[in-house]
């Protein structure tokens, strides 16, 4: 009876982690460049874009380049959920439709969380090694806000 139990649990177990494979989640994919992108309208240099790109843009942006796991379940829906509260909380590819208090706010949450080492998050790191910030990077991307900051006030 207890064998019989098992194979009806493991069974029961293949057929939903297969069956929920065909639950796809939405892609942050966007096919065009957002004129109200923060690139659009505020000086970022070079060296920001690509820290910013490599380091923050999947979760804040309107386009995230996603990893193959991504087309397995229930990892993608755990990737879409990430994906959306980090847009949700910041996203550079809106930022000119924020307030000035918003663009404000925002800016300096970028050098909180940087400096924090609270972004970007340890579980993105884990996978993407490319996305860790040096002690530069973070001086950079400090100053580069406390610039853009000025130019808002």
């Amino acid at each position: 009876m207890k064998k019989l139990i098992l194979k009806t649990a493991a069974v029961i177990l293949i057929v939903l982690l297969v069956g929920i494979q065909f639950f796809k989640t939405k892609e942050n994919k966007s096919t065009q460049n957002s004129g109200n992108a923060i690139t659009q309208h505020y000086d970022v240099p070079n060296n920001i874009k690509n820290i910013l790109k490599t380091s923050c843009y999947d979760c804040h942006s309107n386009n995230t380049n996603y990893p193959w796991y991504n087309k397995i379940q229930p990892i993608n829906w755990w990737l879409a959920k990430h994906v959306n509260e980090g847009r949700k909380e910041l996203n550079f590819d809106e930022f000119n439709t924020y307030s000035t208090k918003k663009k404000l706010h925002k800016l300096d949450e970028v050098i909180k969380t940087i400096k924090d080492n609270e972004m970007p998050l340890k579980s993105y790191t884990l996978f993407h090694g490319d996305a860790n910030l040096s002690d530069s990077d973070k001086q950079d991307i400090e100053a580069w806000a406390k610039k853009i900051r000025n130019v808002i006030q």
